[in-house]
């Protein structure tokens, strides 16, 4: 992995420590603050800019009183100042007393600035299908 490579990985893994969290500012520390940031959650329409994306985080820590992530089949590229994760969010989670649990297709999108990797873009999908048992989880 090299240098780059392993910075993107140290910020994606932040991003899913701030979101078990449940901390808004915590995710807030993890966005670029320059340019239009966007967000995709599973079901939602996409958000763009600081206020709606930072809202819908809001949202989310406010409904879910805990959730946990096991990711699989992540993947890391970096072109210059730019570099995105594809990778699978396994979560577990309860939402109004119900245990979910859930496969999300995800990209993760960060730009290099002066204080190092920040996040411009988050996407996730639910999958019908999860990934195959063969492929080795990472768990952060």
């Amino acid at each position: 992995m090299t240098p780059d490579e392993q910075e993107v990985a140290n910020a994606n893994q932040a991003f899913y420590r701030a979101f078990e969290s449940l901390d808004v500012k915590r995710m807030e520390s993890l966005w670029a603050k320059e340019g239009e940031i966007q967000c995709g959650h599973p079901s939602w329409g996409i958000l763009r800019g600081w206020k709606p994306v930072m809202e819908s985080w809001r949202r989310i820590f406010e409904n879910t009183p805990s959730i946990q992530f096991t990711l699989s089949d992540v993947k890391i590229e970096v072109r210059g100042e730019l570099a995105w994760v594809t990778l699978y969010e396994n979560l577990n989670s309860t939402v109004e007393g119900q245990k979910v649990s859930a496969s999300i297709l995800t990209t993760n999108i960060f730009h290099k600035d002066n204080d190092g990797w920040r996040m411009i873009h988050h996407h996730g999908s639910t999958v019908a299908q999860p990934p195959t048992d063969d492929e080795t989880p990472t768990v952060h």
